[in-house]
């Protein structure tokens, strides 16, 4: 802390990271942490730490040498929240419900931001939004998705993400498969599953995240991404109702019962594990030990320069290549795409100050850097301009043209509730406790008490 012997600390910005949030509940932790009452000159950042990654730390601590120089008299301190895809939103919410603990700058995904809105979490910044040098750069469609149904802005995107198959190159080319692979339906897919088994028998040919583990994982990078490539939906935009008894999502829990009764993927108790993610790009695909994964555009983030796992060869061995719809239908393929932003908590001790310190994280030259360092894909057409961000990875070109078919998940408050009743309709399947077609009528029932029956509506066939 400053002192009469070192005056020159007065005139920085200070970093303190605040530990432990991961171990234990954070209304004791952040308590501690601060160690008196909230601090006007303090800003606090929460944000999910995932495994033994520092990128985000990285981002925030580059920024808070920067931020100094502007406001010398300010307190930067990070609150890292290390937990499963469901227990950070949990607690997050936590923390933002007391003025004692509330963060005052959160990292959010935007599918859970409307229901935090909806739960009285977080504050409109529109006064704040509409000012900045570069809201005019954000695309609409990342606009509207920090849009609340009263109209007014909520967040500041980060960036957006599209889904396509990962797969071993050297695998495929051990089982007798081209490296050169793009399916064009679900049977294609499970076809070259089975030859992989079949093969190498020591390989799990194909992951696809499932259950309540996984959180929205499970939903957006495993379901939906089957789901949209039927001609079934989640929600009706037209009629403004959520879609039951739908062909689609029983096909989608089908397919996950083949390739759980078939033993074409990972065992049970690997994908009930929270942690499965982190293990499928730090050993899983390097060692080749698992075929192709469906995620996200981010994971090569995994073998960079100061990732979890350090593998700089490989785009000689890991592939991607695109989601086919169920049949070839349509234009053939489909993605998911969502991303992240900054938010305000309703109970942030310094509103404006919080927001100042959102446009130092955005900077142009920082979201350069930061969709270099983890792979994004960026909302922004000042960032897009950049021809280091333009060349920045071999698969950028890829996952950005993926945008032009992407699906995006219901903006609606009750999304997250549905999302967990997608989970828990998986873990059904995966399990075996139920057949698709139960899991399926106990989702149809989940999202009745959910929305309300009025605001449901059967798939017309």
């Amino acid at each position: 802390m400053p002192s009469a012997h070192h005056p020159d600390l007065r005139r920085r910005t200070f970093l303190r990271l605040c530990a432990g949030v991961a171990t234990v509940l954070p209304l004791s932790v952040l308590a501690g942490c601060s160690g008196s009452a909230r601090d006007s000159k303090t800003i606090r950042v929460a944000y999910q730490q995932f495994g033994s990654g520092t990128l985000m730390e990285d981002w925030i601590t580059r920024t808070s040498t920067a931020y100094s120089a502007e406001h010398p008299d300010m307190t930067i301190e990070l609150v890292p929240i290390v937990a499963a895809e469901n227990d950070y939103f949990t607690k997050n919410e936590l923390l933002m419900s007391s003025p004692q603990t509330s963060p005052d700058l959160v990292y959010e995904d935007t599918f859970i931001l409307l229901s935090d809105v909806g739960a009285g979490y977080l504050q409109p910044i529109d006064e704040f939004a509409t000012t900045w040098e570069h809201w005019d750069d954000v695309a609409d469609a990342s606009k509207e998705a920090v849009t609340a149904e009263d109209g007014k802005i909520y967040a500041i995107p980060t960036h957006t993400d599209t889904r396509g198959i990962w797969y071993q190159m050297d695998v495929f080319e051990e089982a007798g498969l081209d490296r050169e692979w793009q399916p064009t339906s679900w049977d294609d897919i499970l076809e070259t599953a089975r030859t992989i088994k079949q093969k190498l028998p020591d390989v799990a040919p194909l992951h696809i995240f499932s259950g309540v583990a996984q959180g929205e994982k499970a939903s957006m990078q495993g379901f939906e991404m089957l789901l949209y490539g039927t001609d079934s939906r989640l929600y009706n935009e037209d009629t403004q109702k959520w879609v039951l008894g739908s062909q689609g999502f029983l096909d989608s829990l089908g397919f996950l019962k083949t390739i759980f009764e078939e033993e074409l993927t990972l065992p049970l108790a690997r994908n009930l594990d929270p942690n499965v993610g982190e293990s499928i790009y730090t050993s899983l695909l390097p060692d080749q030990k698992l075929g192709m994964v469906v995620d996200g555009n981010w994971n090569s983030s995994n073998w960079g320069e100061g990732g979890p796992r350090p593998w700089p060869e490989w785009p000689e061995h890991i592939a991607v290549t695109r989601m086919p719809t169920k049949d070839g239908q349509g234009s053939g393929w489909t993605t998911l795409a969502g991303g992240w932003s900054w938010t305000i908590p309703k109970h942030a001790t310094d509103p404006k100050a919080s927001f100042d310190f959102i446009t130092a994280l955005c900077t142009t030259e920082n979201s350069v850097t930061r969709a270099i360092e983890d792979n994004h894909i960026t909302v922004r057409a000042d960032v897009a301009e950049v021809e280091e961000y333009k060349t920045y990875s071999p698969l950028a070109e890829f996952f950005t043209g993926l945008l032009e078919e992407a699906h995006y998940r219901p903006a609606m408050p009750a999304y997250p509730e549905v999302s967990s009743a997608i989970q828990e309709a998986m873990e059904a399947v995966m399990t075996f406790s139920s057949t698709p077609e139960q899991a399926a009528t106990e989702y149809d029932r989940a999202i009745r008490d959910i929305v309300g029956p009025e605001n449901t509506e059967e798939e017309q066939r």
